[in-house]
């Protein structure tokens, strides 16, 4: 019998002030210097005649609630809906230009479900995430969001029914789109000057998505990202053009905390995982990611304070040179899951193939698409080296 470690889950680490107990730490300086810094871009915007614009991305929800994003900014007055449809496809051709506009901190925003208002709130960042109590029937729905002085705008909600049985998790930087994004420079290089046409997708990762979607009549995808709601407009067109399967976007806010000067993804990512676990207790998951952002420890850590609600996870492996980008590979998982099926591969095509092993999708049954002999052993050659390479990837054998 395999020996099993005592997995840790890593500690996420914090800055810490050393002028003293009664001195302002530099995190919260930062924080007031940044939010006074938006302060006088809104009141400047204001001057020059700018009016508030709502931003809205998909939401998701049960028969009984409803969970609503969206970003209330202020823009140039005289653009009406076209032209500033035409501005957000300019602005997706350099990234920085998504962060031009100011936020409206605190704005008070009217959401209206089945014909009856609710009023909530946008955070400092004007970003709205709110939970509404509702009666919606399972599958796509409409809500509509008002904000005063501005156009209302309608958003699409994922309604998830109570006898859907299993969703997936999805990570975005370096497993949906090619980014190499944990490095600070490299991101800030990705968010503000890459053209947004020039990202590539992962190669197999669309088609392995669909398939997964495909498995069960009803299964959600959920994207999380660390990546700020900034790029959430870009992000779905990239993903319309590559036909990846839509779904909900679990994104953060842009600038510096309370208590750090950058925040932390790592915890934004188990702190979305953990709420979408108790917004559907019914479901199961299947986790997949890349070894450049922690996601192994994350899913690790998810399946176990989850148990038996993980049916399995798909790894995608970044290069040398992209994992050097982004600052290394994963931690070890050392052997906390035996039992939950986990795929290793460079690609989509050599993850399909694994889970396709594991019995996590479908065997395709027709002649011309299934794997040739070549490709079988190539695979296998593939995985014995990974194996080989990373043994701390091999589940415990009883």
């Amino acid at each position: 019998m395999a020996r099993r470690k005592t997995y840790r889950f890593p500690t996420i680490p914090r800055l810490s002030s050393a002028a003293g107990d009664d001195a302002t730490p530099p995190e919260q300086l930062a924080t007031l210097t940044y939010y006074s810094f938006q302060r006088r871009r809104r009141d400047r915007a204001r001057q020059r005649g700018a009016k508030p614009r709502i931003l809205s991305f998909t939401g998701y929800g049960s028969p009984r609630w409803v969970r609503v994003f969206s970003r209330i900014l202020l823009v140039k007055p005289e653009w009406n809906e076209a032209e500033y449809l035409a501005q957000i496809l300019r602005d997706g051709v350099r990234g920085w230009q998504n962060f031009v506009s100011p936020p409206i901190a605190y704005a008070q925003v009217d959401i209206e479900v089945n014909g009856q208002r609710h009023t909530v709130r946008a955070d400092r960042n004007g970003v709205v995430d709110a939970r509404i109590e509702a009666e919606l029937t399972p599958g796509w729905s409409t809500v509509t969001l008002h904000v005063e002085g501005a156009e209302s705008t309608s958003q699409d909600v994922l309604i998830i029914g109570d006898d859907t049985k299993s969703a997936v998790i999805c990570d975005v930087d370096d497993t949906v789109w090619v980014t190499a994004l944990p490095r600070p420079l490299t991101a800030a290089w990705n968010s503000f000057l890459l053209d947004e046409h020039a990202r590539r997708p992962v190669a197999g990762m669309p088609v392995m998505l669909n398939r997964l979607a495909e498995k069960h009549e009803g299964t959600p995808i959920f994207y999380v990202s660390t990546g700020p709601w900034n790029v959430a407009h870009t992000l779905t067109r990239f993903m319309t053009r590559h036909l990846f399967p839509l779904g909900p976007m679990l994104l953060t806010s842009w600038g510096p905390t309370e208590d750090r000067w950058f925040r932390s993804g790592m915890a934004h990512k188990v702190d979305a995982l953990a709420r979408l676990a108790a917004d559907f207790p019914h479901l199961s998951w299947m986790l997949i990611g890349d070894d450049g952002q922690h996601d192994p420890e994350i899913y690790t850590h998810f399946a176990h304070h989850h148990p038996g609600r993980v049916h399995g996870v798909a790894i995608r492996q970044l290069s040398a040179t992209e994992a050097l980008l982004a600052g290394g590979r994963a931690e070890e998982t050392q052997h906390a899951t035996a039992g939950i099926p986990w795929a290793y591969g460079p690609d989509g095509a050599a993850l399909s193939f694994q889970l396709e092993n594991s019995g996590l999708l479908p065997k395709r049954q027709h002649a011309p698409l299934t794997w040739p002999q070549s490709v079988t052993s190539e695979e296998q050659l593939t995985v014995a080296e990974l194996r080989a390479d990373y043994p701390q990837f091999t589940q415990a054998q009883e």
